[in-house]
């Protein structure tokens, strides 16, 4: 294939032009973060340039991405369905593949119904921006993950945040809010960037109290937390208590696409209104296959739950070791706080002379001062793999001295 010859353009916008001088997106370009293209991938190994690395931010909980029986149940999808229902359920129906994933989630969760999009991301901002609008207070913990800000601006509901992981502000935040006012209380199980555990049985004890309707995104505690993995709300004890539990299978189930699950009247007004679920294309049947045979694995095998488990404390073990800022997180979901853009960035290309890869998050995925290099835990990490990771990050700790 011939290079692509790019002419001067005889005009250019004044947008354009702000485009080509933004220097955020000439400083990533620079320094290739973010969006490099591995040659390939062996379970929790990737190549760049020939050169292999260890995988450490992944968020494949439970490891099984690479697992023979998840592929043949795609292999098997792909024979059966085609490769796409090519269309919105909306405009062209769904399809038997979709009805059984969500009633297998539906039931693994505890609830009584389930609809699944072809992105998590679309499943999140679905659970916010149809069940509240104009005149309506949304009261949300200011850490919640992107696609639940970008649901809740579509809502046109009033925005109140609260503190991170704080009732106590979460209860003055609703004091000032009308009794008469519709209101609707947001958290995450999980939070992806710092590992934190949201306090769900204070905040739905106040959000009842006030009558709130609770949605939880629980992308990072779904197939983590609680009994067998039924995640965050499970853990507490208050699933019955959470209106909408959303989430993803790019975690946990090592697929793509997420869901929306709660009481079966709240789906079908979701499939009513949501314009996520009306206009996007469904999921496809080597998506929805993936995450269906990934559940059954992890329910039949609790070895994946428990690695992961084990290998997550021996890391915290050894992070609070050697002084690293790991911000507190209780979870897989393990950053290691740099401070500035400069520190991450140095603390990760060393991770990567030794062989391991992990990005840097900076501003706005975290507060200034925050930056850092995320990494996750995965029952795929051997003991093996744990010594390699746990050497390369004694040596990338100098960097942050």
């Amino acid at each position: 294939m011939l290079p692509f010859k790019k002419k001067k353009p005889a005009f250019i916008s004044s947008i354009k032009q702000r485009i080509l001088k933004d220097e955020l997106t000439k400083l990533r370009v620079k320094h290739d973060l973010w969006y490099q293209a591995f040659e390939k991938q062996e379970r929790n190994k990737v190549w760049l340039d020939g050169k292999q690395y260890l995988m450490l931010s992944s968020n494949d909980y439970l490891g099984l991405g690479f697992d023979l029986r998840v592929k043949e149940a795609a292999k098997e999808a792909l024979d059966i369905w085609g490769t796409s229902p090519t269309g919105s359920r909306f405009a062209n129906g769904s399809r038997n593949y979709h009805k059984e994933l969500e009633e297998q989630i539906a039931d693994f969760l505890g609830k009584e119904s389930c609809h699944v999009h072809s992105a998590g991301y679309l499943s999140c901002v679905a659970s916010v921006s149809c069940f509240v609008g104009k005149g309506d207070v949304a009261l949300v913990d200011r850490n919640v993950h992107s696609s639940l800000w970008e649901g809740l601006k579509l809502s046109m509901a009033t925005i109140e945040k609260f503190r991170h992981n704080n009732p106590a502000s979460l209860e003055e935040e609703l004091s000032f809010v009308g009794a008469d006012r519709k209101k609707m209380l947001v958290a995450e199980g999980v939070y992806s960037m710092e590992g934190h555990v949201a306090p769900l049985d204070q905040f739905v004890e106040i959000g009842q109290r006030h009558d709130c309707f609770i949605v939880v995104d629980d992308a990072h505690g779904f197939g983590v937390l609680g009994d067998q993995g039924r995640g965050t709300a499970d853990y507490f004890g208050v699933t019955d208590s959470v209106d909408v539990i959303s989430g993803s299978f790019s975690k946990s189930l090592a697929s793509t696409g997420g869901f929306v699950a709660g009481d079966k009247e709240v789906i079908d007004y979701l499939r009513t209104y949501s314009k996520q679920t009306i206009f996007s294309a469904a999921i496809n049947p080597t998506q929805a296959a993936i995450a269906s045979r990934a559940l059954e694995i992890h329910l039949e095998e609790p070895e994946h739950l428990e690695r992961l488990w084990s290998n997550t404390r021996r890391y915290h073990k050894f992070l609070e070791g050697i002084g690293l800022d790991y911000w507190e997180s209780v979870t897989p979901a393990t950053p290691i706080v740099a401070g500035s853009k400069e520190r991450a960035y140095f603390f990760s290309e060393r991770l990567k002379e030794k062989g391991v890869y992990a990005n840097i998050i900076i501003p706005p995925g975290v507060p200034p001062g925050k930056e850092l290099v995320r990494t996750g835990m995965s029952a795929s990490f051997s003991d093996d793999d744990l010594d390699r990771l746990e050497a390369a990050i004694t040596y990338a700790a100098k960097a942050l001295k």
